[in-house]
């Protein structure tokens, strides 16, 4: 499909993608307003997140739409230069691709930096750069442009950031964001990816073949459990910013919160044998574990 009739597909294309995520972007209980704003900002991330991995709608009308040339339908760095130049244009012009049209207005009203987002895109470019990571210290640095955006988007989008509270939630955003490369092990090793720290992959001497096999040796699964550890970690560091906010959205945060928990007690009953694909919650799980933390049990 070409021309105008395929813009609105492009834009419904990607929050499609929203009822798939681990955790909810804007979930039914939030203020209309919050919703709407929220699924802006998710429709950026997923955008830049699809260019990154290679996993934009076939036959290039992204590419077109943002101006890229030819060879942008194939190559993703020069994709998102074209998305960030276009990105650039939210700030100080008129937008060409109609997710970005769509973040415009909530820029604005929110009086929404660049920075979250620019950092959104470094990651990506990064991930076209650097596939292994020798430290934790390197893989949290690529947490800080990854996912912390994220949540601080959240906070800015609610009116509710301070300093405090950005520093929790940075802590959670990087739990979740661990927890996801954990599920993900065998996926991102298709990609010719590895998230696991270099360092502790020789810790637990696990080798780089040992993440192609089917069900994961215990060495692998010794390494995925002291990773986990350290994303639950994250989680009770981050967790007190529920605490710190009321009403709607405190049970979102719970909700990110619980989600990431949820997640790691998944794949601790998986007996942290991740290769044969992403252990998931059950809702049980998720609703025991948003509720002990609204009565801040955790």
């Amino acid at each position: 499909m070409t021309g105008t009739a395929a813009v609105p597909d492009l834009e419904r294309a990607t929050l499609d993608k929203a009822a798939r995520e681990n955790f909810p972007v804007a979930p039914f209980f939030l203020p209309r307003a919050w919703r709407d704003d929220l699924m802006a900002v998710y429709g950026f991330a997923r955008l830049v997140d699809d260019i990154g991995d290679g996993d934009l709608a076939p036959g290039g009308a992204d590419a077109r739409v943002l101006g890229a040339p030819p060879a942008g339908a194939e190559d993703r760095m020069v994709l998102l230069d074209a998305f960030e130049a276009d990105l650039r244009r939210v700030f100080d012009g008129v937008p060409r691709h109609p997710l970005l049209r769509r973040l415009q207005p909530v820029v604005r009203r929110r009086a929404l930096t660049p920075e979250p987002f620019l950092g959104l895109i470094a990651a990506n470019r990064q991930d076209q750069l650097v596939a292994r990571y020798e430290t934790y210290d390197d893989l949290l640095a690529y947490c800080e442009l990854s996912a912390n955006p994220v949540g601080r988007l959240v906070l800015a989008v609610t009116g509710t950031s301070t300093p405090e509270r950005v520093r929790l939630s940075d802590a959670i955003c990087t739990a979740l964001q661990i927890v996801e490369h954990l599920q993900d092990v065998a996926e991102d090793l298709g990609r010719d990816r590895i998230y696991l720290p270099a360092e502790d992959m020789k810790r637990f001497h696990v080798q780089e073949a040992d993440l192609g096999e089917k069900t994961a040796g215990a060495s692998v699964r010794a390494l995925v459990a002291y990773e986990a550890q350290r994303a639950r970690d994250l989680l009770n560091e981050g967790a007190p910013l529920v605490g710190s906010v009321h009403g709607r959205l405190k049970l979102l945060l719970a909700g990110f919160v619980a989600g990431g928990r949820a997640a790691v007690e998944a794949i601790a009953a998986a007996e942290y044998d991740v290769l044969p694909g992403p252990p998931r919650p059950g809702k049980v799980r998720l609703l025991r574990e948003a509720g002990s933390i609204l009565r801040g049990e955790g």
